[in-house]
This record gives C-alpha cells, structure tokens and sequence, in this order.
C-alpha cells in the first residue's frame, strides 16, 4: 500500500510540473531583455513581473527568435499584457512591424487578437509607451487556439484620408446581420506620399453622433482615434451597443493618412485545438 501511494504521489507531481512547464512555456516575460533607447532601463522582480523606466516611444524588447529564426505563432489566439497596475500614460504593443494594439492611458491589460492576421513570422516584441513614466508589467502570455472569420463585405471603394480630410459612411441596412463579438474589419494602407508623417489613425463613430465605437474604447486615444501600424488590417469587436447603434445610425469612419479600400464585417467560427473550448 506505502508502494502504490509513493507511486501515485510521483504521478501527480509529474503531472503537477508538467503542467506548470506547459503555462509557463506560455508566459514570455523573461524574453524581455533589452530596450531600444540607452536611456531608458528595466529590471526583473522577484514575482517574475518587470519594472520598465520607459521614454516616450521607446521600447521594451523581446527577442523571440529561436536559433535566429524567427518563430511561428499561427496556433495561438491571441497576446496578452497585463500591467501590474491602472496604466498612467498610453501604451502600445507591437509584434513586429505590422500588428500593433494602441491601449489608451488606466487599462490593466491590453490583448492583441491575431485574428488570422500572419504571425508565421514573429521575432520581436515591444512594449512602448507614450510619455515617460515607470510601468509595472505584471505577465505577457499567449492563449492557444486558433479561429476562424467569415467574411462579408459591406464597403469597397477608396478612400484617402489625407489631413482628415476625407471620410466615408456606411449605411445602417449594412449591419442588419451584425451581432455582439462580430467585428469590422478595415483593410488599408499607410498614405506615405507625406515623407514626413510617422504615425497613422482612424476615428470610428456612430453616423450623426461624436459618440466612438465602445469595442475598442481600450485603444482610443485622447482625441478618441486609434492608432494604427504600417499598412494591413485594422479590426473592432462589436459590443451589444455598438450592434445596436450601428443597425440604427450606421457608420462614419475618416483618419489621418489612411487609404482604405473594403470593409467586413466577420463572424467567428472555430477550429480550436481544444476541441471541448468550442461553443456549441
């Protein structure tokens, strides 16, 4: 009897570390090991967290490559930062170049949804922020899963922002399938026929109000635009207000050199490796 529950004692510590290896081959904190600028630093606490003494659009790095190739997150849902406590400046996330979540000032944490964006091809991350200013960063970890959208479009044409000069509506019968978790999807462009801008936004509000979309409340800035990376794919989920705003009033959406050329609207299905995380 000492025998068999010494064995099952070993099984369930077995199992026990198996699984804290599997949550922390997830948690990617100690990857951040270098920042951009030499004036600003970092520290790794005790508790795994980090302390980041940030310069406006600096940046805290992870190296993720893998004998210097880049590594393959297709099979993850989504990134996820959280701070260790209410953010007191804007910050942002980027994986590379092209995915980027601008999280405005008082969050706790900041998701990138991938989304079938590509990150086949991820070698760094980095977390920067607006002004200067100390963030606590509690845990940046990836959630398994991959999902599936389908597409409908509701817009096509092209529309250059320019100097907010330029905008476009979408009408209210557009959004009469749309439902709370559907997102918009605007595919776009960076206008770079100004050398001198180096940064690009969009403003999305409800067609005859000043009243934003609340999916990505999270994002917006102090004038209430988000900003955006170089060129792709920018996406909102919809809340239940944003549903029901939008099938009432329809959609306004201008920016700042932005060239937008179709919009969708996305449902989610799934093909999740976890066959039992899927809804029924």
């Amino acid at each position: 009897m000492k025998k068999i529950l010494m064995m099952l004692a070993s099984v369930l510590l077995i199992a026990c570390i198996s699984k804290t290896n599997s949550e922390d081959d997830l948690t990617l904190n100690s990857k951040f090991n270098s920042t951009w600028n030499i004036h600003e630093s970092f520290e790794h606490n005790d508790d795994g967290s980090i302390t980041y003494n940030s310069i406006p659009w600096g940046g805290l790095s992870a190296d993720m490559t893998e004998r210097n190739l880049p590594v393959d997150w297709s099979q993850y849902e989504s990134l996820t930062v959280e701070y260790a406590g209410p953010t007191k400046v804007g910050t942002q996330v980027k994986i590379g170049t092209r995915v980027i979540v601008y999280g405005k000032k008082g969050i706790s944490k900041l998701t990138i949804y991938f989304d079938g964006q590509d990150v086949s091809q991820v070698a760094e991350v980095i977390i920067q922020t607006a002004d200067s200013c100390s963030l606590g960063v509690k845990k940046v970890y990836l959630t398994p899963g991959t999902s599936q959208w389908d597409s409908t479009p509701i817009w096509t044409g092209e529309c250059s922002f320019g100097n907010w000069e330029n905008s476009f509506v979408i009408d209210a019968d557009k959004f009469v399938d749309a439902q709370p978790g559907d997102q918009l999807e605007f595919i776009y462009q960076n206008d770079t026929s100004d050398p001198s801008i180096i940064y690009w936004l969009f403003k999305t509000i409800y067609q005859e109000s000043d009243k934003t979309l609340e999916g990505n409340d999270y994002q917006l800035n102090e004038w209430g635009c988000s900003p955006v990376g170089d060129g792709g794919v920018f996406r909102i989920h919809l809340t239940a207000n944003d549903v029901k705003e939008l099938k009432k009033h329809g959609l306004f959406t201008n920016g700042y050199y932005n060239i937008v050329t179709q919009v969708n609207l996305l449902r989610k299905g799934y093909t999740n490796a976890n066959p039992d995380a899927n809804p029924k």
